[in-house]
């Protein structure tokens, strides 16, 4: 691979790309890549990725799709950890019927 035209397909890229990160989406690779699976990446990785032919920038309406997933896989993962965290203490009945010792 020649490199000269590497990081000039990577520079170009990068120069069309808007935003600080972009949603991309992956395309199947000989390696084992996986066609369709959505990450935010900063935009030089998303030049590389589009200059190596890995991945395409998602849509608005995926874009909007993986962010709503992720907002609301953090939700649950916040309503998870809430409710491990709840602590129960169990008492006898005998302990509550106890009369109080005044002092």
């Amino acid at each position: 691979m020649d490199l000269r035209s590497y990081y000039k397909k990577v520079k170009e890229a990068e120069e069309q790309l808007q935003g600080e990160y972009l949603v991309m989406v992956s395309f199947a690779t000989p390696e084992g890549g996986k066609d369709g699976v959505k990450t935010e990446v900063p935009r030089r990785l998303a030049a590389q990725l589009i200059a190596e032919g890995r991945a395409r920038i998602a849509s608005d309406d995926e874009a909007i799709l993986f962010y709503d997933a992720n907002r609301e896989a953090l939700l649950q993962h916040q309503q998870d950890e809430a409710a491990r965290r709840v602590q129960v203490m169990v008492i006898p009945s005998s302990e509550l019927r106890k009369p109080k010792e005044r002092t």
